[in-house]
């Protein structure tokens, strides 16, 4: 019997004996492997994103939405729909009720999302409007990085007045100061009074530097709504959290029903959203795995391309001795260095490319993507290598001397 290492040897002889072969064969587990790494650090980086952008909101805010969203405790299901905010039945009484409450409850505010055209001397942007209430920008910590916020007089005299993303004044104002000067909302003129910190998107679903904030009732009057499309609540820490809700549940039972209106936390979001996103990774990491068994098919191919090409070869080595373990070894190793030396130059690609894709996109290559990929990288050589192995080991030593 030879020994091991000779194998080895003879088995990377013959893989560098055929260089341009050698990596046409690796091609389809690089890409399988490279496919796997960046598809994976794409769904990973948007849970991470997530994940990072509620923590800045606030870990204690608490959610009314419109509707029953349903779901058992401590669960979230849109089985029965999403939030109706059209027909929604919560009010700014509500939220003067939810803010005078006191102790879990440390603040409340209303909130109504529109569309609009903002514009100033002929200039224009497409953005979103939100009607707020004071203290909306506190519990989602938002600030105000120059001139002032919306009060409660503002909102009481219904002013029209607004507070700008830094995305709107570059667009419409660029380096002049927007302080003091009117901009025109849909048909109404508005003050500018304020700019928002610039911050970037949230996940609370849209760009705050793509954002103008107006008082909740002048919102109210410019899109006909009586009510408001959600209140946000901010308990007083963590662990006031499930206090919070209950206060606020009780709050709004004494005039709603309890298919009026929803309240979750932001923690069972954030769970709600991360394992939809997990599904999500896990079939973007399934398709391309695809491309390893693709990638496993032409190894297994060009293998058995490999037994024809050196059929004398194999008889010459059983007729002075080697055992057909000898050659089915050989054979496994050279599929399985195929794979590795394939899987290798895919985590560089995947990773390299995820490195990339973050610097425009939310990406993280996570170890257990990278070992997984590589892992199964090396178990395809194995498990696609095993038939042509046989097939040379098994070659009649006398038969294999006869090819031509």
């Amino acid at each position: 019997m030879i020994e091991f290492s000779e194998i080895i040897r003879l088995a990377f002889k013959s893989i560098k004996r055929n260089k341009g072969r050698t990596i046409l064969t690796a091609l389809g587990i690089i890409i399988g492997v490279a496919s796997v790494i960046l598809l994976t650090s794409f769904g990973q980086g948007l849970q991470q994103y997530v994940t990072d952008q509620f923590e800045a909101m606030g870990a204690n805010s608490v959610y009314v939405l419109p509707g029953q969203i349903g779901g058992s405790e401590g669960e979230i299901s849109f089985s029965q729909g999403p939030p109706n905010f059209s027909g929604s039945k919560l009010t700014l009484k509500h939220v003067e009720d939810l803010s005078r409450y006191g102790g879990p409850i440390k603040a409340a505010a209303a909130e109504i999302d529109m569309p609009a055209l903002v514009s100033y001397r002929g200039e224009n942007k497409y953005t979103t409007t939100g009607g707020i209430s004071e203290q909306w920008g506190q519990i989602v910590n938002i600030q105000v990085n120059k001139g002032r916020d919306i009060r409660t007089s503002d909102i009481d005299n219904r002013r029209k007045v607004a507070v700008l993303g830094q995305s709107i004044v570059d667009s419409l104002f660029g380096s002049s100061d927007p302080i003091g000067k009117n901009i025109s909302i849909g048909e109404e003129r508005f003050e500018v009074i304020g700019i928002i910190k610039e911050i970037g998107t949230q996940s609370i679903g849209f760009d705050i530097d793509n954002f103008v904030m107006i008082p909740v009732t002048v919102s109210q009057h410019m899109f006909g709504q009586e009510n408001v499309q959600n209140i946000m609540v901010q308990a007083r820490s963590k662990d006031d959290i499930e206090n919070a809700k209950d206060a606020t549940k009780r709050v709004l039972s004494r005039d709603l029903e309890e298919d009026d209106y929803s309240v979750v936390d932001s923690s069972s979001l954030l769970e709600t959203i991360n394992n939809i996103l997990g599904v999500l990774t896990a079939a973007l990491g399934g398709i391309a795995a695809i491309s390893l068994v693709v990638g496993g098919v032409g190894i297994m191919n060009i293998m058995l391309v490999s037994v024809t090409e050196r059929t004398r070869e194999i008889g010459l080595r059983k007729a002075v001795g080697a055992k057909e373990s000898d050659i089915l070894t050989q054979f496994i190793i050279e599929a399985v260095v195929l794979s590795v030396f394939g899987g290798g130059i895919g985590i560089l690609i995947g990773w390299g490319g995820s490195i990339l894709i973050n610097q425009f996109f939310p990406a993280v290559v996570t170890m257990w993507s990278v070992i997984l990929a590589f892992g199964v990288s090396a178990a395809v050589g194995i498990v696609f290598g095993v038939a042509p192995a046989v097939r040379a080991s098994r070659l009649d030593p006398i038969e294999a001397l006869r090819y031509e």
